[in-house]
């Protein structure tokens, strides 16, 4: 009769460890915000090496955009008399747009972006795309600082509304896009075609949203009730925009401006749209998670 060979179980771990290798999502990225701040550092250093304007990039490029937008859309379609005063309507729509879509782009590239880094060491690979939120945040800040400023001249008051509807705003770009970056940036990996189709997605992004118009406008060409203006209506990053606008564009605005110019119940459609994002968001964190183990061998 043979002896049975017991198979040794894990040792259990000292306080204050963590057996290595098993991933919580997000929640283990601000578990280590230390870890997160290097590399939201990096990236900003990286980006702005040997640049001459360095982080004034964050006003030159939205005010670039901004001039050219508002030349020809306020001046040859019109928009100057339709929504006065357009360039506060214009620029706040573009600055919650801008967030969107560095987000995402950078959240897709994040991954592949840093692979030394995800051969080498262990580290919550969700640090990436998250990192890439922070970076966004940075330069989000100078943009809707200089927004404050011009809603302030335009005649602005800030008010409970105005305030909670640019938080929900925010809130609602940053569920989205991460959640979409999260998911993106895990399939990026193995299929680089990915990062093309986002560009796309974010090259059409500010045309399918109410920035350079107002939603009167969709509403008169696809009609009050039809299904493709529910679509658009309720898609996250509309809603998102008409919340910026409500919130700085509004209070400005003259009430012949205002009929039509934002989406109804907006405030209502805000937290069901910041509902579906957290959901969202959920899913891309459980479709990162399970892509990245094979980061390593993809990379």
């Amino acid at each position: 009769m043979t002896d049975r060979v017991a198979t040794p179980s894990a040792a259990p771990l000292p306080p204050g460890f963590e057996r290595p290798g098993r991933s919580r999502g997000l929640v283990d990225v601000f578990g280590q915000r230390y870890l997160l701040r290097l590399i939201v550092r990096k990236e900003l250093r990286v980006r702005y090496q040997a640049s001459f304007l360095g982080l004034a990039w964050s006003y030159v490029k939205p005010g670039v955009q901004f001039v050219v937008f508002f030349f020809v859309m306020g001046n040859f379609l019109g928009m100057r008399g339709m929504l006065p005063p357009f360039a506060v309507y214009l620029f706040s729509g573009i600055v919650i747009i801008n967030l969107f879509s560095e987000i995402l782009g950078n959240a897709t590239r994040s991954v592949v972006a840093n692979g030394a880094l995800v051969n080498k060491i262990y580290l919550p690979r969700q640090m990436f795309p998250v990192s890439s939120v922070l970076v966004a945040l940075v330069h989000f800040v100078p943009q809707l600082v200089v927004l404050l400023i011009g809603a302030l001249v335009a005649g602005w008051r800030p008010g409970p509304v105005e305030l909670a509807a640019a938080l929900l705003a925010v809130m609602i770009v940053l569920c989205l896009a991460l959640g979409l970056g999260l998911a993106f940036g895990a399939i990026n990996v193995a299929y680089r075609d990915i990062e093309n189709i986002v560009d796309l997605i974010l090259m059409v992004a500010i045309w399918f949203s109410p920035v350079l118009y107002p939603i009167a406008t969709v509403r008169d060409t696809f009609g009050a009730d039809s299904v493709l203006m529910r679509i658009y209506e309720n898609n996250p990053l509309t809603i998102a925009v008409e919340l910026f606008h409500r919130a700085f564009w509004w209070p400005a605005a003259d009430a012949a401006a205002r009929e039509g110019a934002i989406v109804d119940h907006v405030m209502n459609r805000g937290l069901v749209a910041l509902a579906v994002c957290a959901v969202l968001l959920v899913i891309g964190d459980r479709v990162f998670r399970k892509l990245s183990r094979n980061f390593a061998q993809e990379l």
